[in-house]
Protein backbone atom coordinates (compact mmCIF):
# COMPACT_ATOMS: atom_id res chain seq x y z
CA UNK A 1 0.00 0.00 0.00
CA UNK A 2 2.76 2.44 0.97
CA UNK A 3 4.75 1.70 -2.19
CA UNK A 4 1.67 2.23 -4.36
CA UNK A 5 0.90 5.52 -2.60
CA UNK A 6 4.47 6.77 -3.01
CA UNK A 7 4.54 5.73 -6.66
CA UNK A 8 1.27 7.55 -7.27
CA UNK A 9 2.63 10.68 -5.64
CA UNK A 10 5.84 10.49 -7.61
CA UNK A 11 3.93 10.05 -10.86
CA UNK A 12 1.71 13.02 -10.02
CA UNK A 13 4.72 15.22 -9.27
CA UNK A 14 6.52 14.17 -12.42
CA UNK A 15 3.41 14.95 -14.45
CA UNK A 16 3.05 18.30 -12.71
CA UNK A 17 6.70 19.15 -13.27
CA UNK A 18 6.49 18.12 -16.92
CA UNK A 19 3.39 20.25 -17.42
CA UNK A 20 5.08 23.26 -15.86
CA UNK A 21 8.17 22.77 -17.99
CA UNK A 22 6.06 22.57 -21.13
CA UNK A 23 4.01 25.61 -20.12
CA UNK A 24 7.15 27.61 -19.40
CA UNK A 25 8.50 26.75 -22.83
CA UNK A 26 11.81 25.56 -21.44
CA UNK A 27 13.03 22.38 -23.11
CA UNK A 28 15.05 21.25 -20.06
CA UNK A 29 13.25 18.55 -18.07
CA UNK A 30 13.78 18.13 -14.34
CA UNK A 31 16.39 15.64 -13.27
CA UNK A 32 15.54 12.61 -11.20
CA UNK A 33 17.14 14.20 -8.14
CA UNK A 34 15.11 17.38 -8.63
CA UNK A 35 11.88 15.40 -8.86
CA UNK A 36 12.76 13.44 -5.73
CA UNK A 37 13.55 16.66 -3.88
CA UNK A 38 10.23 18.14 -4.99
CA UNK A 39 8.43 14.99 -3.83
CA UNK A 40 10.05 15.16 -0.40
CA UNK A 41 9.22 18.85 -0.10
CA UNK A 42 5.61 18.23 -1.15
CA UNK A 43 5.28 15.43 1.40
CA UNK A 44 6.64 17.66 4.16
CA UNK A 45 4.36 20.56 3.22
CA UNK A 46 1.28 18.43 2.52
CA UNK A 47 1.07 19.76 -1.06
CA UNK A 48 -0.19 16.41 -2.26
CA UNK A 49 -3.73 15.63 -3.35
CA UNK A 50 -5.63 13.74 -0.69
CA UNK A 51 -6.87 10.28 -1.64
CA UNK A 52 -10.53 11.25 -1.77
CA UNK A 53 -13.02 12.97 -4.05
CA UNK A 54 -12.77 16.42 -2.48
CA UNK A 55 -9.89 17.58 -4.67
CA UNK A 56 -8.22 19.11 -1.62
CA UNK A 57 -4.58 18.71 -0.69
CA UNK A 58 -3.51 17.07 2.56
CA UNK A 59 -2.47 20.42 4.05
CA UNK A 60 -5.95 21.76 3.31
CA UNK A 61 -7.71 18.77 4.90
CA UNK A 62 -5.40 18.50 7.90
CA UNK A 63 -3.82 21.94 8.42
CA UNK A 64 -2.61 21.08 11.91
CA UNK A 65 -0.32 18.35 10.58
CA UNK A 66 1.70 20.63 8.33
CA UNK A 67 3.58 23.92 8.71
CA UNK A 68 1.66 27.08 7.91
CA UNK A 69 2.28 28.72 4.57
CA UNK A 70 3.82 32.18 4.86
CA UNK A 71 1.26 34.96 4.68
CA UNK A 72 1.27 37.08 1.55
CA UNK A 73 2.15 40.68 2.21
CA UNK A 74 -0.88 42.85 1.53
CA UNK A 75 -1.11 46.53 0.73
CA UNK A 76 -0.95 49.18 3.40
CA UNK A 77 -3.91 51.47 4.12
CA UNK A 78 -1.99 54.34 2.58
CA UNK A 79 -1.41 52.39 -0.65
CA UNK A 80 -5.10 51.49 -0.92
CA UNK A 81 -6.16 55.09 -0.29
CA UNK A 82 -3.69 56.35 -2.91
CA UNK A 83 -5.09 53.86 -5.45
CA UNK A 84 -8.64 55.00 -4.64
CA UNK A 85 -7.76 58.66 -5.14
CA UNK A 86 -6.04 57.82 -8.45
CA UNK A 87 -9.07 55.82 -9.61
CA UNK A 88 -11.42 58.65 -8.68
CA UNK A 89 -9.30 61.20 -10.55
CA UNK A 90 -9.06 59.04 -13.66
CA UNK A 91 -12.68 57.86 -13.56
CA UNK A 92 -11.54 54.27 -13.38
CA UNK A 93 -14.46 53.30 -11.14
CA UNK A 94 -17.52 51.31 -12.18
CA UNK A 95 -20.54 53.57 -12.61
CA UNK A 96 -23.56 52.92 -10.42
CA UNK A 97 -25.74 51.43 -13.13
CA UNK A 98 -26.35 48.12 -14.88
CA UNK A 99 -24.10 48.79 -17.86
CA UNK A 100 -20.90 47.70 -16.12
CA UNK A 101 -19.10 50.63 -17.70
CA UNK A 102 -16.61 52.80 -15.83
CA UNK A 103 -17.17 56.51 -15.27
CA UNK A 104 -14.44 57.45 -17.75
CA UNK A 105 -16.21 55.33 -20.38
CA UNK A 106 -19.62 56.88 -19.74
CA UNK A 107 -18.36 60.47 -19.42
CA UNK A 108 -15.02 60.64 -21.27
CA UNK A 109 -15.03 64.46 -21.29
CA UNK A 110 -14.89 64.61 -17.50
CA UNK A 111 -11.63 62.67 -17.18
CA UNK A 112 -8.16 62.87 -18.73
CA UNK A 113 -7.48 60.62 -21.72
CA UNK A 114 -5.45 57.50 -21.16
CA UNK A 115 -2.19 57.41 -23.09
CA UNK A 116 -2.37 55.31 -26.24
CA UNK A 117 -0.54 52.00 -26.10
CA UNK A 118 1.88 51.39 -28.95
CA UNK A 119 0.58 48.51 -31.05
CA UNK A 120 2.20 46.44 -33.75
CA UNK A 121 3.02 47.81 -37.15
CA UNK A 122 1.21 46.62 -40.26
CA UNK A 123 4.38 44.84 -41.36
CA UNK A 124 4.60 42.98 -38.04
CA UNK A 125 0.97 41.86 -38.25
CA UNK A 126 1.40 40.71 -41.84
CA UNK A 127 4.55 38.78 -40.94
CA UNK A 128 2.73 37.05 -38.06
CA UNK A 129 -0.20 36.19 -40.32
CA UNK A 130 2.10 34.73 -42.97
CA UNK A 131 3.93 32.66 -40.35
CA UNK A 132 0.62 31.39 -38.94
CA UNK A 133 -0.60 30.47 -42.43
CA UNK A 134 2.62 28.59 -43.19
CA UNK A 135 2.49 26.70 -39.87
CA UNK A 136 -1.27 26.09 -39.90
CA UNK A 137 -1.68 28.00 -36.64
CA UNK A 138 -5.09 29.28 -37.70
CA UNK A 139 -8.36 28.01 -36.30
CA UNK A 140 -10.15 25.84 -38.84
CA UNK A 141 -13.51 27.04 -40.11
CA UNK A 142 -15.56 24.43 -38.27
CA UNK A 143 -17.05 23.82 -34.86
CA UNK A 144 -14.17 21.73 -33.52
CA UNK A 145 -12.05 24.66 -32.41
CA UNK A 146 -8.97 22.88 -33.74
CA UNK A 147 -6.27 24.59 -35.74
CA UNK A 148 -5.49 23.60 -39.32
CA UNK A 149 -2.19 21.97 -38.30
CA UNK A 150 -4.13 19.81 -35.83
CA UNK A 151 -6.74 18.74 -38.37
CA UNK A 152 -4.30 18.22 -41.23
CA UNK A 153 -0.88 17.55 -39.67
CA UNK A 154 0.58 16.21 -42.91
CA UNK A 155 0.09 19.56 -44.67
CA UNK A 156 2.24 21.57 -42.26
CA UNK A 157 5.76 21.28 -40.84
CA UNK A 158 6.06 19.43 -37.54
CA UNK A 159 6.39 21.54 -34.43
CA UNK A 160 9.69 21.00 -32.60
CA UNK A 161 9.22 18.72 -29.62
CA UNK A 162 10.56 19.57 -26.20
CA UNK A 163 12.89 17.07 -24.59
CA UNK A 164 11.27 14.85 -22.02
Amino acid sequence: MKTSYTATIALALVTLAAGQVMAAGTPVPATRDQVRAELVQAQLNGDIAANNESGLKLNELFPGNYPLKPAVQGKTVAQVRAELVQAQLSGDIVANNESGLKLNELFPGNYPLKPAVQGKTVAQVRAELLQAQLNGDIVANNESGLKLNELFPGNYPLKPRSAG
